[in-house]
């Protein structure tokens, strides 16, 4: 009940009274099938995507000249009003221990150049979620690089099913 309602596990076992632990260990196994779950609606339905933009998020409170290398890069997908991600390969390591100055710049540089996109229109779904995944995120202390997607998948998930109440 909690994990439907968007409770974090911190709150929960407050909450529950439960030790915080066990709770973020179901946490996770929620988060664990809802990204199976998300892979195989994708795959059902991969023939029906209609748009796609690539995200590139950084943490708000970091500075993107000083924090390049942890940025969290993704591509997201649309159809049927439906949301998916998917994450992309870490940039190559040699290009962020460059010396700083030269290895930011070429960074900032590929970045700006080597985009994916197609969209059908400027503010669509894709657009709404990644609005929704800033909110969303916020309310999690940091989120190792390991976990990322786990959360993103939840972000997603939970998207989808405020889509799809809207719709009805």
């Amino acid at each position: 009940m909690h994990f439907k309602n968007a409770d974090t596990a911190r709150q929960t076992a407050l909450q529950s009274k439960m030790h915080f632990v066990t709770v973020q260990k179901y946490f996770e196994k929620f988060r664990n099938n809802i990204a199976l779950y998300s892979d195989e609606m994708y795959q059902l339905n991969r023939h029906r995507v209609t748009d796609y933009d690539e995200y590139l998020y950084l943490p708000r409170s970091l500075n993107i000249k000083e924090n390049i290398d942890k940025l969290q890069h993704f591509l997201t997908l649309s159809y049927d009003e439906t949301i998916y991600n998917i994450m992309m390969p870490k940039t190559k390591q040699s290009l962020l221990h460059m010396e700083h100055d030269k290895g930011h710049k070429l960074m900032m540089k590929y970045l700006k150049f080597n985009t994916i996109s197609k969209l059908s229109k400027s503010q669509n779904i894709i657009t709404k979620f990644w609005d929704y995944f800033e909110e969303f995120i916020c309310r999690y202390k940091g989120v190792s690089n390991e976990k990322f997607i786990f959360y993103l998948k939840e972000a997603e998930w939970r998207f989808n099913i405020r889509q799809k109440s809207k719709i009805k």
